[in-house]
């Protein structure tokens, strides 16, 4: 894999990445709605942040003036190979927050996030991510990237919910069931796993927009388009993170990995009272 700093700062081109992953939509689209995209994520100044050289979580973090208190780093052993799970409230700071955490502790090189494949986009920091196929099915050559990194010796980073949190019915924030593939990849790589938790969340707007397009039936999540928007927003936060003590992948139950995945997002959450 290519060396982070390698890449070329990273440009954002909605028409482009449009035209690649919608060829026969696209011709359609007129370039109003292109334009109406484009100032929705904040294409402009997004590029004015990354333009700035930013190359690296580190950097992205730095200007936006993002501070990480966190907590358990001392649980996290060296020498040993983790799967490192976390709740995923933000849909992109998080992500930024965890790599930079991880990366400093383990070493750049050290770690593999796995994440929707259209972040591969992002070429800075595209060395440290797996793809994952999130509305299709996972290619062969993907999906054997994956196994090998789940056998190698690098830690694993991963949102098992895979996308952002949503508001309950009782007005809490929580993940989106934690799927169980990294409970079975655990157990075959003989990984401890890491519950990790961020206290964190989105504007109102963003969730009663989720719920609205819900109501009404829309398939499409709308709500992602304003998530460049929303972490935007959070220029100048603290993020507070805490770290969980490594549950023994001999303790887990093959079995029924379903179970264990919601065992272990109980056990993030649960971090939770400790912040």
């Amino acid at each position: 894999m290519q060396n982070c700093a390698e890449h070329k700062a990273l440009q954002i081109d909605v028409g482009s990445l449009l035209r690649q992953r919608l060829p026969r939509l696209y011709g359609w689209l007129p370039r109003v709605a292109v334009r109406w995209v484009e100032r929705t994520i904040h294409q402009d100044e997004l590029n004015e942040l990354l333009l700035a050289q930013v190359a690296a979580a580190d950097a992205a973090l730095s200007h936006m003036g993002i501070k990480l208190n966190v907590s358990g780093l001392e649980h996290l052993p060296q020498g040993r190979r983790l799967a490192l799970v976390s709740n995923h409230p933000l849909g992109g700071l998080d992500g930024l927050a965890l790599i930079s955490i991880m990366g400093h502790y383990f070493g750049p090189d050290s770690i593999r996030f796995m994440v929707n494949d259209l972040l591969m986009a992002v070429e800075p920091l595209r060395c440290l991510f797996l793809p994952v196929n999130k509305y299709g099915r996972q290619s062969r050559t993907g999906a054997g990237m994956i196994e090998n990194e789940w056998a190698g010796g690098r830690q694993m980073l991963t949102f098992p919910a895979g996308l952002c949190s949503r508001m309950r019915p009782d007005g809490s924030i929580h993940d989106l069931p934690w799927r169980k593939s990294f409970v079975t990849h655990a157990v075959a790589s003989h990984r401890d796993v890491v519950p990790i938790y961020f206290n964190a969340r989105n504007s109102g707007f963003f969730y009663r927009l989720a719920k609205f397009r819900e109501r009404i039936g829309l398939k499409f999540n709308v709500e992602m388009i304003y998530l460049p928007s929303e972490m935007l927003k959070l220029r100048g936060a603290t993020l507070n993170i805490s770290i969980g003590k490594p549950v023994a992948w001999s303790s887990l139950d093959a079995a029924h990995p379903a179970q264990e995945a919601q065992r272990l997002c109980d056990m993030a959450y649960a971090l939770g009272t400790t912040i």
